[in-house]
C-alpha cells in the first residue's frame, strides 16, 4: 500500500517542479518571519526574490546545531508563541539542548509523513504496535506514535525498558510491530530467549521499525533472525522534524525521502561543496513546509549517499543509504580517523562476536589508546585458550586492516556489557572524562 500516490510516485520532473515552488516559498517565509535567518540574508545581502532555481540554494549558508542553541530557546522559532502546540528538546549533553517547536500544521504534515513510512513497511490497521522509545522530550516515541494512529494501529505506548513487561505485554495483546532502538530490540529477543518464548507462538511480532541509533548489517540479519521480523529502519532528526525524514520499505534497498518536504543535498563535510548524485558525502536538509521552525541547509553530520534509480516497490522518491558513520562522532586516535561504524562492520563479520561491543579511549602520557570489547556468543570459548587467542589476533588484525590503527582486543562473556533501553553508548572517551556517544 502507498499511502499518498501523488507525492511518493511522482515524476523526477513533477517533483522538482513541486520543490522549486516550496523552495521559494521557503526561503520568503524564512526572510519574512524568522528573526534568525532574516538578519542571516541581511548580513550576506541576499533577497529571497533572488532565488529562481534549486541551484541557487547553494547562495544559502549552511546551518548547523550550535545555531539553535546560540538561540536558546525559541530564537529559531517563526511564529508567535501562542501558535506552537508542541515542544520537543535533546538531552543538552555537550550543552544548552536544541529546541524545536511544532504548529497544529507541522504535526499534521508529521503524522502523514510517518504514515507514509509505515505504511511503505507494510504495516497497516490490523496491526498492533508496540512503542519501546522513551516518551518525554524526544521526538522519536510521539512521531511514530502518530503516525501509527493516522494508519489506524493499535498503539501500544510502553515506552523504554521495565523489559519483563514489554515481553508481557507482547504476548498478552499481540503485538505485531515494535519499535525501538535496534540495540534495545536485540535485548528484547535475549529476554524472550531466556523466558523460552518461541517467536511466531508466543510473540506473533512481524515488523520492526528501528531508528534512534545505526546498525550494521549483521546486527539487522540478527534483529531478523531472533525476532522473525521483516527490520527497516527510519531516518530522522529533531532539528528538521524528528522521525519522518526517511525509511525504508519492505524492499530494503535505502530509506525513502519524504523529498516533497525535505530538500537532500550531499555535501563534501571539509570543502562544504555539493557533489554529484551518487557520491557520498555529508547529508544536508532543507525542511520546506515547517512553519514553528523552519530550517534552510541544515548540517546533519551524517555520511550516505543518495539514490536516484526508482524501487521495486513502486515509489519513484529518492532513497538514501544507511548512515556510514558521522562527521561529528569521529575519533581521532593519534591522527587516525576513526568510526564507530567502522568497528562494528569489522566485528559484524566474525560468527563468534554478538552484537554488542564497547569501545574505549584513554591516554598514556601524550599517547591515545583505544581499546574494543566484544561479546562472545558462546562462554565456553573463553576455556579453549588457543581458540580463543586466534580470534582475538584475527580481529584484531582485520581492525588494524580497516583501521590503520592498533586496538587492544579484549573478548568478554556473553550479556556481561551493558545494555541499553534507549540509545546504545558504544564509545567511552576517558581522555576528557566525558562520554560520548
Amino acid at each position: 500500500m502507498i499511502w499518498d500516490p501523488k507525492h511518493e510516485t511522482m515524476s523526477r520532473q513533477e517533483m522538482r517542479q513541486l520543490q522549486t515552488q516550496r523552495m521559494i516559498h521557503a526561503i520568503q517565509y524564512c526572510y519574512d518571519h524568522s528573526p534568525f535567518y532574516h538578519k542571516r540574508f541581511q548580513e550576506i545581502g541576499l533577497r529571497p526574490e533572488q532565488f529562481k532555481s534549486l541551484d541557487d540554494l547553494k547562495r544559502i549558508p549552511f546551518t548547523v546545531k550550535a545555531d539553535l542553541r546560540d538561540n536558546y530557546p525559541f530564537g529559531m522559532f517563526a511564529v508567535p508563541q501562542k501558535r506552537v502546540v508542541r515542544i520537543h528538546a535533546s538531552s543538552g549533553t555537550t550543552g544548552k539542548p536544541t529546541v524545536v517547536g511544532y504548529t497544529q500544521n507541522d504535526l499534521e504534515m508529521w503524522k502523514d509523513v510517518m504514515a507514509r513510512l509505515i505504511c511503505a513497511t507494510g504495516v497497516t490497521d490490523d496491526d498492533v504496535a508496540q512503542v519501546a522509545f522513551g516518551y518525554g522530550m524526544f521526538t522519536g516515541a510521539l512521531g511514530l506514535h502518530n503516525g501509527l494512529e493516522k494508519v489506524g494501529c493499535a498503539v501500544v505506548p510502553a515506552s523504554a525498558g521495565n523489559t519483563q513487561r514489554q515481553l508481557m505485554m507482547m504476548q498478552d495483546f499481540g503485538t505485531t510491530v515494535l519499535i525501538a532502538t535496534p540495540s534495545y530490540a536485540l535485548y528484547l529477543a535475549e529476554a524472550a530467549e531466556e523466558a523460552g518464548l518461541v517467536m511466531g507462538k508466543d510473540l506473533k511480532l512481524r515488523v520492526g521499525l528501528f531508528g534512534g541509533e545505526g546498525h550494521s548489517d549483521r546486527m539487522h540479519q540478527d534483529l531478523e533472525r531472533r525476532l522473525g521480523i521483516l527490520a527497516t529502519e527510519n531516518y530522522g532528526l529533531s532539528e528538521v522534524l524528528g522521525p519522518g525524514v526517511a525509511g525504508d520499505c519492505y524492499c530494503q534497498c535505502g530509506m525513502h525521502i519524504n523529498e516533497d518536504h525535505f530538500y537532500p543535498e550531499i555535501i563534501d563535510p571539509d570543502t562544504e561543496e555539493v557533489l554529484p548524485m551518487g557520491e557520498e558525502g555529508e547529508l544536508v536538509l532543507t525542511a520546506m513546509t515547517k512553519e514553528a521552525l523552519p530550517i534552510l541547509r541544515y548540517r546533519t553530520k551524517d555520511i550516505t549517499r543518495l539514490i536516484e534509480e526508482p524501487c521495486k516497490c513502486g515509489r519513484t522518491t529518492l532513497r538514501m543509504e544507511k548512515i556510514h558513520g558521522r562527521a561529528d562522532d569521529m575519533l581521532i586516535i593519534r591522527g587516525v580517523n576513526v568510526f564507530p561504524t567502522q568497528i562494528e562492520e569489522v566485528l559484524s563479520k566474525f560468527p563468534a562476536l554478538g552484537a554488542n561491543y564497547e569501545i574505549i579511549v584513554s591516554r598514556d602520557g601524550y599517547l591515545d589508546k583505544m581499546e574494543i570489547k566484544a561479546e562472545l556468543v558462546d562462554a565456553s570459548l573463553l576455556e579453549r585458550f588457543a581458540e580463543l587467542e586466534g580470534l582475538t589476533r584475527s580481529v584484531h588484525d582485520q581492525l588494524k586492516a580497516a583501521l590503520l590503527l592498533d586496538a587492544k582486543i579484549r573478548l568478554v562473556q556473553p550479556q556481561s556489557l551493558k545494555r541499553f533501553e534507549g540509545k546504545a553508548k558504544r564509545v567511552t572517551d576517558l581522555r576528557n572524562e566525558k562520554y560520548l556517544i
